[in-house]
C-alpha cells in the first residue's frame, strides 16, 4: 500500500479508501460486511469513508463494529453530514444544530471519540456557509474532528469556505468528488482551485459503478447479483453508463490492461490515481477476495502513451463538462 498527504496537512491516508456506500447495512450481509473491513485492513488499507446517512445510519454502526478492535491511531475514519437521518424538518442540512447532533449519533455509532475527517455530504444552499463552518470549527476545537472535508462542492464553493475555514483557524483539506475515466467533470475546475487551496480529492466510483470492470458486456444481460440488479441505489446510479456505445467501447480497454498485466478494474482505479491532486480512491466490495485485486491498483505508473490509449478508447464519451455536476438533492453516493 502507498500513502499520500491529505490535502497541506500532515495526515497520510492510503491511496486506496474502504467505503461502505450500497454495501454496508444494505446490500450485503453484516457478515460479508465484517469480513471485507478485515479483508481491506490486511491488505494495508487504514482509511475507511462512511456516511450517516448510508443505509438509513446503518453502515456506521456495521463500520463502527467491524473496526472496534482496531488500535485507533493506526486507522482513519471518515464519516459526512448533510443528508436526512431521520423525519424531521431538522434532520437534515448543514444547520448548526443539525451538524452538531449528527457528529454525537456517528461517533457513538462509529464507536469512536473522533473522526479523522468530517465532511460536509453536499453544499447547503438553505444555512449560510459562516453557520456551517462556524459549526464544523467547534467541532474541530471540540476533539470530535480532526480535519474538516466537502463532498462535490464547485470551485467556487470550496474558495470561499476555505477562506472561511483560514479565518476560523482550521483545517478544510480535501472534497471528495465522483471521478472516473468516463466522469472527468473535476478536471476544469475544482482540481485547479483545490491545488492552488492546499486541498485533495477523496474519489468516489473510480470504476464508474462497475461499468470500468468489464464484466456488462454490449447487447448482454447484466450479470446476476451485480449492482446494475440492486435496487436499493446501485442500479439507478449505474444504468447510466449500461447502453451499447459506451460498453463497446470500455471493452477497448480490455487489451490495455492485459498489457499491463491488470484487470480492468485496477487499471480504472489506477487512473485515477494518475492525478496527483486525488489523494485516495474509494472503493466498495461486496465480498472480501475483491479487497485485495482492487488494492492491486496502488503504486501502478502508467505511462503517458498509456494513459492516450485510453482517451482514444473512450473518445467522445467521456464526461468533462463541469456544469453537469452530481445533484445536491438527489445522490447520497
Amino acid at each position: 500500500m502507498e500513502f499520500r498527504y491529505l490535502g497541506n496537512s500532515g495526515l497520510k491516508i492510503s491511496e486506496i479508501t474502504y467505503g461502505n456506500w450500497l454495501t454496508h447495512g444494505s446490500q450485503v450481509e453484516n457478515e460479508i460486511a465484517q469480513a471485507s473491513v478485515a479483508a481491506a485492513l490486511e491488505n494495508g488499507i487504514t482509511t475507511f469513508d462512511t456516511a450517516d446517512a448510508y443505509a438509513a445510519t446503518a453502515a456506521e454502526k456495521v463500520l463502527g463494529k467491524a473496526l472496534r478492535h482496531q488500535r485507533r491511531s493506526s486507522i482513519e475514519i471518515f464519516t459526512k453530514v448533510y443528508f436526512p437521518t431521520g423525519p424531521g424538518p431538522n434532520d437534515t442540512g448543514l444547520s448548526r444544530k443539525h451538524i452538531m447532533e449528527s457528529i454525537d449519533g456517528s461517533l457513538r455509532r462509529l464507536r469512536t471519540d473522533y473522526v479523522d475527517l468530517y465532511q460536509a455530504h453536499r453544499y447547503d444552499y438553505e444555512t449560510p456557509l459562516e453557520e456551517t463552518m462556524t459549526a464544523f470549527a467547534d467541532i474541530v476545537r471540540q476533539g470530535k474532528a480532526l480535519y474538516i472535508g466537502v463532498s462535490e462542492w464547485t470551485a467556487p464553493q470550496l474558495r470561499e469556505a476555505s477562506a472561511l475555514a483560514h479565518r476560523l483557524g482550521i483545517s478544510l483539506v480535501s472534497n471528495q468528488p465522483q471521478y472516473s475515466m468516463l466522469w472527468r467533470v473535476i478536471e476544469a475546475d475544482v482540481v485547479p482551485v483545490s491545488e492552488e487551496l492546499g486541498l485533495s480529492q477523496i474519489v468516489w466510483s473510480p470504476v464508474a459503478g462497475g461499468a470500468l470492470s468489464g464484466k456488462y458486456k454490449p447487447g448482454a444481460a447484466v450479470p446476476a447479483g451485480s449492482r446494475a440488479t440492486d435496487s436499493k441505489g446501485g442500479e439507478q446510479f449505474i444504468k447510466r453508463w449500461l447502453d451499447d456505445e459506451t460498453l463497446t467501447r470500455v471493452q477497448k480497454l480490455q487489451p490495455i490492461a492485459d498489457e499491463l498485466s491488470l484487470t480492468m478494474a485496477q487499471l480504472a482505479v489506477a487512473w485515477v490515481l494518475q492525478n496527483p491532486n486525488v489523494a485516495s480512491a474509494i472503493i466498495g466490495a461486496s465480498k472480501p477476495e475483491q479487497i485485495a485485486s482492487n488494492v492491486a491498483a496502488a503504486g501502478v505508473k502508467l505511462e503517458p502513451a498509456v494513459l492516450t490509449a485510453i482517451d482514444e478508447a473512450l473518445g467522445d464519451l467521456v464526461e468533462r463538462d463541469p456544469a453537469k455536476t452530481v445533484s445536491p438533492a438527489t445522490r447520497v453516493g
